[in-house]
This record gives C-alpha cells, sequence and structure tokens, in this order.
C-alpha cells in the first residue's frame, strides 16, 4: 500500500492560522499569497473563482470533481497510481493491469509499467481509420484489469472519438475506470466546436460519464505549457485518492494556478486564436498530403497532426533524412509503429509554409 504522508495531510488545511509557528517558509517582507503577489506586478485584479471552478464550469462538473495538476502527464501519473494504489487486502507485490490503446502514446505504456502494473494493449486498427472500437476493449479485458487508458483525440492518428462512442467503451468496461486523456480534444474547428452538452473547450469531453477520468492541460490548445497547469477530473472518491498521493511528486506552483486564473477569464478569447491558427495551419498540411503520392492518405481533417507512412522508407528512415535537413519530424516506433511517422504543424503560418516546404524537398529526395 502506498504510504500516506500524513503531516502534510494534517498541516495542509491548517496553514490560515493567525499565528503560524509551523511553517518553515523564509517569506520576510515578501507577500507570501500568490494574489497578493499578481497585485502587485500585474495591472489587473486576480478573478475570484478558484482555477477548479473554472475548470469545472467549462467540463460542466462540480469542483470536487476536479483535481488541479502540474500538468497532465502529472495528471496521468496521479491517475495510474490512484488506479493501482492497493488496499489491505491486496496481495503484496500486485498492482493490478492495465489496458492501453495500440498504437499509443509512449508514455501512457511506461508509467503504469514504472508503478508496478502489468500492462495489455487493445488496437486501434490503421484500416479502420483509428476508431476506438468497445468490442475490442471488452475482449481484450481481464478481470484484474484496474484500468483502460485511450486518448481523444487519439495520439498518434488525430482520430476524433465522439463522446457516445466514449460511453459506450465505459459501459462495456464495467466497474473498471476508464482513463481518457484529453489534451488534444479542443483541436477541432469551428463548425465542431459549437456548443452543446458534453463538450469542454469546443471538443467532446467524456467529463461526467460514470467511472471516467478526463485528464488535460493548458499545453497543446492553448500553447501554456511554461504553465505547468494541467487537471484530473473523475468522481470524488477517486479524485481524494489522486489528492492523496499527489503529496508523493511534485506540486502545482501557486503562482502557476494565479496566472491560470487570469489566464482562464479570457479563455474564449484565447481559444479563439488558438482556432485560428489551427485552421490556417490544418489546411496548410491538408494541402501538403493531398498533393504527395508517395505519402498514406491522412486518417482525420480537422488536426494539425498526421501519422504518416512512405511509400519507399521506414519512419526512423524518414526521420533522419528530415533530421539531415534541418527539419524535426517524429519516428513512429515511439508510438508503436515503426513504419509511420508523425508530423505536426503547430507554429506560426509563415514558419509553417517554410518547414513544409523543406519537408517536400527531404522526401522528393528519398
Amino acid at each position: 500500500m502506498t504510504a500516506r504522508i500524513e503531516y502534510i495531510e494534517w498541516i495542509e488545511p491548517r496553514l490560515d492560522q493567525t499565528h503560524d509557528l509551523g511553517s518553515s517558509d523564509l517569506a520576510g517582507s515578501w507577500p507570501t499569497d500568490p494574489d497578493a503577489i499578481l497585485a502587485r506586478y500585474s495591472p489587473d485584479k486576480v478573478p475570484e473563482p478558484t482555477v477548479a471552478e473554472f475548470i469545472a464550469r467549462e467540463y460542466g462538473v462540480d469542483p470536487e470533481r476536479v483535481l488541479v495538476t502540474a500538468g497532465a502527464s502529472h495528471a496521468n501519473f496521479l491517475a495510474f497510481a490512484a488506479a493501482l494504489d492497493p488496499d489491505e487486502s491486496t496481495p503484496p507485490g500486485e498492482r493490478g493491469r492495465v489496458l492501453v490503446e495500440w498504437p499509443g502514446y509512449e508514455p501512457l505504456v511506461r508509467t503504469p509499467e514504472q508503478l508496478g502494473a502489468v500492462v495489455d494493449r487493445f488496437h486501434r486498427l490503421p484500416d479502420r481509420a483509428y476508431q476506438l472500437d468497445p468490442g475490442r476493449v471488452r475482449a481484450a479485458l481481464t478481470d484484474r484489469t484496474s484500468l483502460v487508458v485511450t486518448t481523444n483525440r487519439h495520439n498518434p492518428s488525430g482520430k476524433l472519438t465522439d463522446r457516445e462512442t466514449l460511453a459506450d467503451v465505459a459501459e462495456v468496461a464495467g466497474d473498471t475506470r476508464l482513463l481518457v486523456d484529453e489534451v488534444y480534444e479542443p483541436f477541432v474547428d469551428r463548425t465542431q466546436s459549437a456548443d452543446g452538452s458534453g463538450r469542454a473547450f469546443g471538443g467532446p469531453t467524456a467529463a461526467g460519464i460514470e467511472n471516467v477520468v478526463v485528464t488535460g492541460s493548458m499545453t497543446k490548445f492553448f500553447g501554456l505549457g511554461a504553465l505547468g497547469l494541467g487537471w484530473l477530473i473523475a468522481d470524488p472518491e477517486f479524485v481524494d485518492r489522486a489528492r492523496r498521493l499527489r503529496y508523493h511528486v511534485p506540486a502545482v506552483a501557486e503562482t502557476s494556478r494565479a496566472l491560470a486564473r487570469q489566464i482562464l477569464a479570457d479563455v474564449d478569447s484565447l481559444a479563439c486564436d488558438a482556432r485560428a491558427l489551427l485552421e490556417r495551419n490544418t489546411e496548410l498540411l491538408d494541402a501538403f498530403c493531398a498533393a504527395r503520392t508517395d505519402l498514406s492518405d491522412p486518417v482525420d481533417a480537422n488536426v494539425t497532426f498526421r501519422f504518416l507512412t512512405h511509400d519507399r522508407a521506414d519512419g526512423d528512415e524518414v526521420a533522419a533524412a528530415a533530421e539531415s535537413e534541418g527539419v524535426l519530424v517524429v519516428p513512429g516506433r515511439f508510438f508503436d509503429e515503426p513504419d509511420h511517422f508523425r508530423v505536426s504543424v503547430s507554429g506560426p503560418v509563415t514558419a509553417t509554409k517554410s518547414a513544409l516546404d523543406a519537408f517536400g524537398d527531404v522526401l522528393d529526395g528519398l
């Protein structure tokens, strides 16, 4: 059983005492409250809602279902740790099994392995456009599966799954929780991002479906990786378990929380800018792929990354040739598919055009 850090659990709710003889941080004359720090250096007043309240409002859930984390990787780690956390009745050395999609994002396999889990896989088949199939999840489940893991959009293919299919997978999983990493979920165009229930930041979310854990962050869609802020959304019991386990890993900086509150107060404007760049770069990537007879057809539209194959070279060969010309693409072996490579266009439009032109010259030379 994971050791609980009882001291931190005890002292954290007591730090608002008037006479603090328990804290050991040297505050000096500096303001220790992040709101006060921002008030000193920012012309704008920090808005009242907490980050958890902002996120809860966006996902249409109660704030008690939201745990703010130090990015999506932190959120995923806590989700794995909470799902695999044994109780007193668990035999020593047993941490259960985790069922992860294939092909998939490597950390979603390595993190549960590091935590002592056995990792099984279920397939999202290329010839079916990498769609999420509840039947394949059902066939791969065992009586020791502690967590089923998928991504939406699918990383690396970009396939977008609707909420109804996610609900079907959760129903198939039964009492086993489903983890949906939604860092690419907002990557939809204006027509797809129309208002409606079961959506967050414009895309379809699994938040609120029974036995589902959702993770996300400010990194991918909003381009705010430096903020180091993400979240985990689940039922209150699971969130409480994850909250206890977070004391074993670095926490969210309070200044990051305060900055995020300012940013989220203008999230609609930020999302509009992000979606405009998404659409422009997607058009460029679509046109590039359509003009090349040596590349496989893209799986899904309206996304700025593609998981491709070349008709004369594998993923490592394409990546090596690109690197020799100063172009970065990612070999597919990091996503379980050595024949593939991933291309992503997320920079300014002018830089994206130049990069695609250079990559076209690389492909011409293969």
